[in-house]
Formats: structure tokens, C-alpha cells, sequence
């Protein structure tokens, strides 16, 4: 039995997991400071990082506290070296190193994007091979996984990230910020064929989505010239049909051209409804993606990637802010 406390850091959610062999729940706190970056319609990385400074121990005693368990029952700690801010991702980083130190533990680290994927192992009988698609604020990305430690990179987005998308847009109907869950709640009050959107033809597994938004704004600027009030439910219907039709269109393929029966949803994103139920009503495979708490940034994906697949780590090691570029 394997017991890490695990911390996330990496942008504007300060949370803290414990999580037993890297599946069973034992507790999840977080504090979003979505509320505070609203005014400012993104993320500010020096706000963020001191509200990272002034939550994390808050959150690491209620980890403890929801899981009933003293520090001395633990066997590691677990934290977020990347990608993300680095002035937040060091905030985790340090207070990682510091219980590792002064709890004589080991100290294990991992890739916020990898982390996402493995929270689908959280409460469920997963096991690779599969094909995960994460969608996941500035990353879009197609990966096979082989096994636990062969994970590649086969898609990901040459311009504009799926979750980036869904942020601009938000921005011009008007809807403020993060865009993503608003604009999946209006969808459903619109009609997906109001508006013909490109879905971006890039060869292979990659993506694009900067025409798609282009594409919106155009429409906007039509619609607003000719003094029509803007349909903003079909617009956000429209643009959701866009995005969730490319991004089951490539996974679906690379499911069948590498003979995988089993697809993971990971991200954000994978909050969506629509993405959902498209890859359930037409995929015909085993489809897996988190619970909706789990979908956002949060430390039980960090504990379960941590057990699966966490590297060793040194006192003295860094942080990065960008993922290594495929070759």
C-alpha cells in the first residue's frame, strides 16, 4: 500500500490529495481563484502565485484532516514540476521539498499534463493501452498511451489551444471568463447548424482552432453591422459543434489506426457535454473521462500520475513552464 499526499500548483488552483495506490480517494481540497481573475479576463501569474502563498498549508492541513491520517502514516509526496507558471509552480514545488525534507520523505514529481490523463485511474480499473485525448486550457493534444512509461505524443495543436478557443470566444459574445463553461451551457439553449464554422484541415493528428475563432469574430462583425441582435446561443452552438466534431474526428482515428479499443478523455475540457455524449453515441469503444471535479486542475491526478509514473526526485530540482517540443 502506497499513500501519497500530492500538491497542484501550476496555474490559479491551489489544492492539495491523498490518494492510496494511486486510485482510492482518501481526500481532495482546492480553492479556485477563478473569482479573482475574472476582473482582469485571465490569469494574472503574480496574483496567482500569492494567493498560492497564502492557501497551501491551508490546504495541506485539510487534506490531512479529511483523510484522518498524521503525517507519519504517509509514504511520499507528490507535486507539479510542469508545464505551467513558474512562479506558481514554485509555490508547490518548495512546499513539496519542504515536507519531503523535514518529513523524511520521498519526494516524487510529475508533468501537469500527464497528470490529467491518469486522473481517470481515480476510482476505476483503467489500464493502458489506450488512446487519451486532453483538452486542457493552453494544450490540445492526442497521446498513446503504451504502458505506464511509454506515453507519445501523436497530435496536438499548432496554434490556438481547444480551451483557449472557447476562452477568446467567451471574450467576444461578451461572456466573461474562463468562456468554456458558459458557452457549454448556452450550447444546449442553441441550435448547432445556425452557423456553418471551419473545423481547421491540418494533416494527421494535429489540430487548429485560430481560424475557427477568426471565423466567429467575422460573424460577430456581420451580424453586428447589419444591427442584429447576436443569437449568442447558436453562435456558442455552432462553435461547440466546430470543436467537439474535430476533436472526436482525430481520436476516433487514431483509436482505429493504432487498433485500440479504449479512449480516454482528459482536461477541462472533458467537462463538456457535448464532447461527452458525441464520443459515447459514436464511438462504439470503452470511453473513459473523470468525474467533473476531477476534470479541472486538481492534486488527486498529480497522486495517481505520482504512483503510476512519478520520478524520483532530487531537493535541487526545478520547475519548467513549457512542455519539451515533439520532435
Amino acid at each position: 500500500m502506497t499513500v501519497l499526499l500530492a500538491l497542484e500548483t501550476s496555474c490559479d488552483e491551489t489544492a492539495a490529495a491523498i490518494v492510496k495506490d494511486g486510485r482510492q480517494l482518501l481526500s481532495s481540497c482546492l480553492v479556485s481563484q477563478t473569482p479573482i481573475h475574472q476582473k482582469f479576463g485571465g490569469v494574472v501569474p503574480e496574483v496567482a502565485a500569492r494567493s498560492h502563498v497564502q492557501t497551501i498549508n491551508l490546504m495541506i492541513d485539510e487534506a490531512l484532516a479529511q483523510a484522518n491520517l498524521t503525517y507519519d502514516r504517509l509514504d511520499g509526496i507528490a507535486c507539479t514540476r510542469g508545464p505551467g507558471l513558474i512562479g506558481t509552480l514554485l509555490i508547490g514545488l518548495s512546499a513539496a521539498k519542504a515536507l519531503s525534507w523535514s518529513w523524511n520523505l520521498p519526494l516524487k514529481t510529475v508533468d501537469h499534463l500527464f497528470a490529467h490523463v491518469c486522473a481517470n485511474f481515480i476510482d476505476t480499473d483503467l489500464e493502458p493501452p489506450f488512446v487519451a485525448l486532453l483538452v486542457s486550457g493552453g494544450h490540445t493534444q492526442i497521446l498513446h498511451f503504451r504502458n505506464f512509461n511509454d506515453v507519445e505524443i501523436i497530435g496536438e495543436t499548432l496554434d490556438d489551444a481547444a480551451g483557449e478557443a472557447y476562452d477568446k470566444v467567451g471574450r467576444l459574445l461578451g461572456l466573461g471568463y474562463p468562456g468554456g463553461p458558459v458557452i457549454d451551457k448556452l450550447a444546449l439553449e442553441g441550435n448547432p447548424g445556425a452557423f456553418k464554422f471551419p473545423e481547421g484541415v491540418v494533416k494527421g493528428y494535429d489540430f487548429s482552432f485560430s481560424g475557427l475563432k477568426t471565423a466567429v469574430l467575422r460573424q460577430v462583425e456581420k451580424l453586428k453591422k447589419s444591427s442584429q441582435e447576436l443569437p449568442v446561443e447558436d453562435l456558442c452552438a455552432s462553435f461547440q459543434e466546430a470543436v467537439s466534431k474535430v476533436l472526436v474526428k482525430k481520436t476516433l482515428k487514431a483509436a482505429d489506426e493504432l487498433n485500440l479499443k479504449t479512449i480516454v478523455l482528459a482536461g477541462g475540457v472533458a467537462a463538456n457535454r457535448e464532447l461527452r455524449a458525441k464520443f459515447e453515441k459514436e464511438s462504439g469503444l470503452s470511453v473513459y473521462f473523470p468525474s467533473h471535479h476531477l476534470c479541472t486542475d486538481n492534486a488527486a491526478m498529480v497522486a495517481a500520475a505520482a504512483f503510476f509514473h512519478g520520478e524520483n526526485a532530487k531537493l535541487n530540482i526545478g520547475a519548467y513552464s513549457r512542455q519539451p517540443v515533439r520532435d
